[in-house]
């Protein structure tokens, strides 16, 4: 791997691409203490996401702006978290993904990755495809100081969304 400050032309190619996106859909992987997890998700700019887990739970993440709510469909239950000191929220910004691509170190391997240290000093490298320079995914730290790996697909760009799928549950 290669550890570089410069790195400007990969961020300016990587910052070029967000500019032009709007909405992503995609499959992903989602790797905590050993256990996988696998969906699909769409992420609409900035700040909402929805994603159906392919579980027995038929869990669905719904996020809309500083809220993410967890349902787990076979069992009826929700819960919700605010996202206000979660470095979650800063990829689902346009602006803030593209100030911390700007604004930090990237390391360039099979991927390009940005390393991002957010005020709480709780570090993510998020991943972008050295090729097509689109989002790959994340690497972070929850509350409780467990590794999450999130690997995505995008399997299409800037499609029309119906924004009725980023509602949030009601809170019974």
């Amino acid at each position: 791997m290669i550890f570089t400050n410069s790195g400007a032309n990969e961020k300016s190619k990587i910052i070029n691409k967000l500019n032009n996106i709007n909405n992503i859909q995609f499959k992903f992987s989602q790797k905590t203490n050993g256990n996988i997890e696998k969906g699909k998700c769409v992420l609409a700019f900035p700040g909402k996401l929805k994603c159906n887990y392919e579980d027995k739970n038929k869990k669905e993440l719904v996020v809309n702006k500083k809220i993410m709510a967890i349902t787990q469909k076979r069992y009826g239950k929700t819960l919700f978290y605010p996202l206000a000191k979660s470095t979650f929220l800063n990829i689902l910004g346009k602006r803030e993904l593209i100030n911390i691509v700007n604004e930090n170190d990237s390391i360039i391997g099979d991927y390009i990755y940005i390393v991002f240290v957010d005020d709480n000093n709780f570090k993510t490298l998020i991943k972008f495809g050295k090729e097509d320079f689109l989002l790959s995914g994340w690497t972070s730290s929850d509350q409780y100081n467990n590794q999450i790996i999130f690997d995505i697909e995008i399997t299409s760009i800037n499609q029309i969304i119906d924004d009725d799928i980023f509602i949030l549950p009601s809170k019974n």
